[in-house]
């Protein structure tokens, strides 16, 4: 269960990083090269959550 509750996770931080970098904006008006920043490490730790659930999927899968 907490394997899938990760991913569901992960992909939400992707699609919040896509969002602070499309409006520019995260709780406040954000200006210059901030959003893609942000936006970025969102979409890097989504990634990393998704994939660490993936390999302790498969992992588990194995034993």
């Amino acid at each position: 269960m907490y394997n899938i509750l990760s991913i569901v996770i992960g992909i939400f931080y992707i699609f919040l990083g896509i969002f602070v970098i499309t409006k520019k904006f995260f709780v406040v008006k954000l200006d210059g090269v901030i959003p893609f920043v942000l936006g970025g490490l969102l979409i890097a730790y989504g990634i990393f959550r998704v994939l660490r659930a993936i390999v302790f999927i498969r992992r588990k899968d194995e034993e």
